[in-house]
């Protein structure tokens, strides 16, 4: 698709404040009957879109605007509360918007449209309020109401036309200057006229007759003209409006003919705020300059000290998918920093690691220089020395004695470089530090930037329960709370619908007829109230009303026709009951009507609410109403999550989830019918052991990760989601990190139960688990859940353990050629660990003679662990002795062979032993 021109841009930008004009209208009109006050707004909103729709061109919409406005301005003069005319106004917008869809998409509005669709609206409205007179003008523009009106226009809209002009007076080439200059003279022209200011309108009407002139140089009158307009705009926002100017004075006609102000200079500089007015150049004056930068003087006698307006923030718009470029470059950045971290917790160990070498190297020089001199010593002993001293006199150096010497030196010098490293490292630390804290504050401040107030998504529903309650004869109040929670616009999004179906559903089901609340001693007007709140890390918006409730019997009856277990609904709760509405095709509704009986409003609303990992609740009263509790993330692009180990894979299971982690000795598995649960605090909760359900045609390998697991045990996390909780088994828990969240994109979907993934500061890809979603499939689909044990991996894993890399790396090579995968240990020590850190293996070839742990502590120790009661121990060793052979026999193992041995016979044995193991 081509890029739009740049004209083409600012039209298409134009549409988008056009939308946002069009809702502070409709909320406005909804207000009118117990605001009058917000028909200020209206009518700004409505002037703001006839003079820009004109000046992009776009004149239906300018015309209709221009009418809206009219109407409005009677309204602000006489107040009618006829709700007939509020409806008719609503429609009125509605075609307003009819009108921008059309204009976005290139599209002019024909005569026929305009005919039959809205010249019959405008006609009514018009044979209601009737056209605008002199006297609402007057009304309008009289008192202090008048002047507030004037200084709200001269802040908004001129000034959006002067920043207009300024940025073409800046760009290069200053297209179409004279035109811009001439279109802004008209505007204003008629702006003074619509808010009498004669001298505000005879002055402008003096520029367009200047731009007219066959000699007019633009270019060098266009920033005199800007600096006079916003004069002008100075002395209407601060009430002297007897100073204003009638005709345009240009550079050449002198200085002698120009409007004579009854402010002297310096009062006059100093009530704008600037240090010489006249001389004020573009660049350095600026409208907030003149509302902000004022400071308290004596008032003058021709014009009270009038109230320095609060600075308004400026609002930019950004396109959607900037800001999800920016989010995922934010995600970057935190894999980076992890990463980062990771990196300095790898320089730690290795400095630390160095310090104990050099340490240990300084104890084995000492030690070696120690033990030569006593060796050597009596073999030096000779009276007649050098010199003529013996040995205790003076002391005798040989070339080993050297070599120590500066093998000490070195030490010392590796020691100084160690202590240069640990420095760098402190600072690298401390600057890391500050990197991770303003990628923090970045985070904070944009995932502030991605919110929108609730209000955005809010202010649609007001209008859909009054037209409701019109069409149905349902008395209904909709109160909002909260409306300024902020909201990732993400989740905004997809919120819309869900909310639209609940909403809907309450007035439907929940409300009911006027006659029968009366009859049930309730109010006539029914009252739906739409929430938001911030609870912890999470959003939470309810929908609630005051209506009848879920009635468990009708739910249950419905339940029974379509054929549903009925010992199960014999026997459920009124909370398993409501959960039955979620699903696809479930209705209560006797009959199909345009508001509900199809059974797919609340399917969508439990679907939707999974894309964003929201859960929805549902607590209800018969007789007294029905409150529907939505919990979604803060934001959906970073979050907590704990890192587990199952069946050899790492995942992440967001915290907010997570109720409690326990070992998993703590809660006794019950099995009861096919199913798993366990006893936790009195609560039956299904258990789910993942290392049963994620099967890998491959072997098996775990996890390995920088430093050592936080609990390095089967263990237990009860996760909860909103009244259900639910027991998911893990081999291990890691630790705890901030990640960001990516999605998986391809032609292949993610299993269920995932929700994406992450990528680790080593770059590991983690996927994110969705524990309920995983639940409910295996729940749906009991035949993908597995149920037999694992099936046995072709490949046999070997663990070689010798204190020589030679050795090791010879059976390596030999192991491996067999089709054996080989895991390798440089002592016994190493090799306990490994086996008690997971790794499973179906044999192992042991050296005896090792440090730390020699073979026969390995023989020893390996019984202990429970996954290696019975795997086969082959011993691999020098020693060709009874002795050691039969010790060896006697602690448990399998086969002994010396070295040198036969490859055959190894590779013979080892087969035999795994087989039969």
């Amino acid at each position: 698709m081509p890029e739009p021109s740049a004209e083409e841009a600012i039209r298409l930008q134009f549409l988008e404040e056009a939308q946002d004009y069009l809702q502070t209208i409709e909320a406005g009109i909804l207000q009118l009957s117990h605001q009058p006050a917000v028909m200020d707004s209206v009518l700004r909103a409505a002037h703001s879109i006839k003079g820009g729709a004109a000046m992009m061109g776009f004149m239906s919409l300018s015309e209709l605007a221009h009418r809206l406005e009219d109407f409005f301005k009677v309204l602000k003069a006489r107040p009618c509360e006829d709700g007939e005319v509020q409806h008719l106004l609503l429609r009125a917008v509605d075609q307003l918007q009819v009108m921008i869809t059309l204009n976005r998409q290139g599209v002019e509005p024909n005569e026929g449209w305009w005919r039959t669709q809205v010249e019959p609206l405008l006609n009514e409205l018009q044979g209601r309020l009737g056209d605008p007179t002199a006297e609402d003008d007057l009304a309008l523009l009289s008192g202090d109401d008048g002047q507030q009106m004037r200084v709200m226009l001269f802040e908004t809209e001129v000034e959006a036309c002067l920043q207009r002009l300024e940025t073409v007076l800046q760009t290069p080439g200053q297209p179409c200057l004279k035109e811009e200059l001439a279109i802004a003279a008209q505007e204003l022209e008629g702006l003074g006229q619509m808010l009498e200011l004669p001298q505000f309108a005879e002055f402008c009407a003096s520029v367009s007759a200047y731009l007219q002139q066959p000699n007019c140089d633009v270019s060098q009158a266009a920033a005199h003209i800007i600096r006079q307009w916003r004069r002008c705009q100075a002395l209407v926002i601060t009430g002297q409006l007897e100073a204003l100017p009638t005709r345009l004075e240009t550079p050449e006609t002198g200085d002698e003919e120009q409007t004579i102000i009854d402010l002297p200079p310096a009062d006059l500089n100093q009530e704008l705020g600037v240090e010489d007015f006249a001389g004020a150049d573009i660049e350095s004056f600026s409208f907030q300059d003149l509302l902000t930068s004022a400071p308290e003087a004596e008032p003058t006698p021709l014009a009270p000290q009038p109230q320095t307006p609060e600075p308004k923030e400026m609002t930019v718009r950004v396109p959607g998918h900037q800001l999800d470029q920016l989010s995922d470059l934010m995600g970057e950045l935190l894999i980076e920093c992890n990463g980062l971290d990771l990196q300095r917790e790898r320089l730690h160990n290795l400095l630390a690691a160095l310090k104990e070498k050099v340490r240990a190297l300084e104890r084995a020089n000492f030690r070696l220089r120690t033990e030569y001199d006593r060796v050597s010593a009596p073999h030096h002993f000779n009276p007649q020395s050098q010199h003529g001293f013996d040995v205790l006199e003076f002391d005798r150096y040989t070339d080993v004695h050297l070599l120590s010497q500066e093998v000490m030196e070195t030490i010392v010098q590796v020691q100084e470089i160690t202590s240069d490293l640990e420095l760098s490292l402190g600072d690298t630390e401390r600057s890391g530090r500050d990197l991770n804290r303003t990628a923090k504050q970045l985070q904070a401040c944009f995932t502030q930037v991605r919110m929108r107030p609730f209000a955005d998504l809010a202010n649609r529903y007001p209008r859909l329960i009054r037209e409701l309650s019109r069409e149905h004869g349902k008395k209904v109040n909709l109160v909002i709370e909260g409306s300024h929670i902020l909201i990732d616009r993400t989740v905004l999004s997809v919120l819309a619908d869900p909310l639209l179906h609940l909403v809907r559903n309450a007035f439907d089901h929940g409300i009911e007829p006027t006659e029968e609340r009366q009859a049930l001693g309730k109010p006539a007007v029914g009252t739906i109230t739409l929430k938001a709140a911030y609870r912890g890390n999470q959003t939470v918006i309810t929908v609630a009303d005051d209506g009848r409730g879920l009635n468990p019997e009708k739910i249950r009856q419905t339940a029974r026709r379509l054929g549903l277990a009925r010992d199960w609904l014999e026997t459920a709760s009124d909370r398993d009951l409501w959960q039955l509405i979620f699903e696809p095709g479930f209705s209560t509704a006797s009959q199909v009507t345009s508001l509900s009986g199809r059974g797919v409003g609340m399917d969508i609303v439990r679907t939707n609410l999974r894309q964003i990992r929201g859960n929805i609740q549902i607590h209800s009263t018969p007789g007294q109403g029905t409150e529907f509790t939505i919990a979604i993330p803060y934001t959906l692009s970073m979050i907590r999550a704990l890192l587990v180990e199952a069946a050899g894979m790492l995942l992440a299971v967001p915290t907010e989830d997570i109720e409690e982690m326990v070992l998993a000795d703590r809660y006794p598995p019950i099995e009861t019918l096919g199913s798993t649960l366990i006893d936790w605090e009195s609560y039956l909760v299904p258990l789910v052991d993942l290392t049963q359900i994620f099967h890998f045609q491959r072997p098996y390998c775990p996890v390995e990760m920088e430093g050592a697991p936080a609990i390095n045990q089967p263990t237990l996390m009860i996760v909860s989601q909103g009244d259900s909780a639910l027991a998911l088994r893990v081999d291990r828990y890691w630790s705890e990190q901030e990640v960001t969240i990516r999605q998986v994109e391809g032609e292949l979907a993610l299993p269920k139960g995932f929700s994406g993934c992450t990528i680790l500061g080593n770059g590991r890809i983690v996927p994110l688990l969705d524990p309920f979603a995983l639940f409910d499939w295996l729940a749906q689909e009991p035949s993908r859940a597995p149920a037999a044990p694992p099936v046995t991996p072709s490949q046999d894993t070997v663990l070689v353990v010798d204190d020589s890399v030679n050795v090791r790396r010879f059976l390596a090579n030999t192991l491996e050629k067999a089709g054996y995968r080989v895991e390798q240990a440089k002592d016994g020590q190493e090799a306990i660990d490994k086996l008690q850190g997971g790794l499973h293996v179906n044999a192992l070839i042991c050296d005896i003679e090792m440090p730390r742990l020699d073979g026969f502590g390995v023989l020893t120790q390996i019984r202990r662990i429970p996954q290696c009661q019975n795997t086969p121990v082959m011993m691999l060793t020098s020693r060709t002795g009874q002795k050691h052979r039969q010790l060896a026999e006697r602690l448990g193992a399998a086969a002994y062979f010396s070295k040198p041995f036969r490859e055959s016979d190894l590779l013979a044995t080892l087969a035999q032993l795994i087989r039969h193991a």
